[in-house]
């Protein structure tokens, strides 16, 4: 996910605490990054990226300053997606961040409007996107600047290049009454024809092993080698999706393999509960 999906999540969270006062304890998850053996995600194997700021502490992500506008008396304005620079749309929006009652943006010198605070301190502008523009963010006493630049194509720089492709988990087909990898482990060997598929997949798994050995496929791949495969440890995956096992092993399955396990399971009939 991108940095700006992460700030319109927690900025969700945030109207949903906030209309919830009756809720004894909340929790933001996570203040860092944080090390995770069994991940392997955004370009790095072993991190878990949910943090408000990078595991090094040297950057704050803008769901930072989501929370600092919401809960800090400190008076500031942030300007969000800074790192996003090169935008193809002809009209791109800009969030702005401010604990400030009202702010001010303006692109290469010219205002494009003020607004004031309403329930929650988050601010939404549309700008023009044409060549250079300097955008410069101003509440109270404070100020933010950042830069945007128009370009005619998507810079691919700004997606992530994994080996191998990577599946869009809306291409899964889940027909009502019929299993598919969004089902648990446990459910699908609670059916006769589940077990066979389990017997199938645990082959294409040594089988992707056997294939890779010596080499890193990152998350839980890595952490599955030389693991003998026992009653715990299928009891201990029982509680899992399919496809959450599929995420976390990294590049041990392929596209065409996570399609295939899906179709065979899509001819499996859920057991009635």
């Amino acid at each position: 996910y991108t940095e700006e999906y992460q700030a319109k999540y927690h900025e969700d969270v945030i109207r949903q605490i906030a209309v919830r006062p009756w809720l004894w304890s909340t929790h933001v998850w996570n203040m860092f990054d944080f090390a995770a053996d069994a991940r392997s995600e955004g370009g790095e194997n072993g991190m878990n990226h949910k943090g408000l700021v990078t595991f090094d502490r040297k950057y704050k992500k803008d769901a930072f300053y989501a929370y600092k506008a919401w809960l800090s008396k400190e008076p500031f304005v942030h300007i969000c997606g800074k790192r996003y620079v090169d935008r193809p749309e002809n009209v791109t929006k800009v969030t702005v961040y401010t604990n400030e009652p009202s702010v001010e943006l303006f692109a290469n010198g010219k205002s494009l409007g003020v607004q004031k605070r309403g329930e929650f301190p988050f601010f939404y502008f549309s700008v023009p996107n044409e060549g250079e523009t300097v955008l410069t963010a101003k509440a109270g006493d404070c100020t933010d600047e950042s830069r945007i630049r128009k370009v005619d194509k998507v810079n691919t720089d700004y997606i992530l290049q994994e080996e191998g492709a990577v599946i869009n988990w809306f291409e899964i087909e889940t027909p009502p009454g019929y299993m598919s990898i969004n089902d648990t482990i446990g459910d699908i060997l609670a059916t006769a024809k589940g077990k066979l598929l389990a017997l199938k997949i645990i082959k294409m798994v040594r089988a992707n092993m056997k294939k890779n050995k010596g080499k890193s496929t990152g998350g839980m791949a890595d952490m599955a080698k030389g693991m003998k495969l026992n009653k715990n440890i299928i009891e201990m995956g029982k509680g899992f999706s399919v496809k959450r096992v599929c995420m976390m092993a990294g590049g041990l399955f392929t596209k065409e393999q996570i399609l295939e396990i899906n179709a065979r399971l899509n001819k499996i009939k859920k057991k009635q509960k």
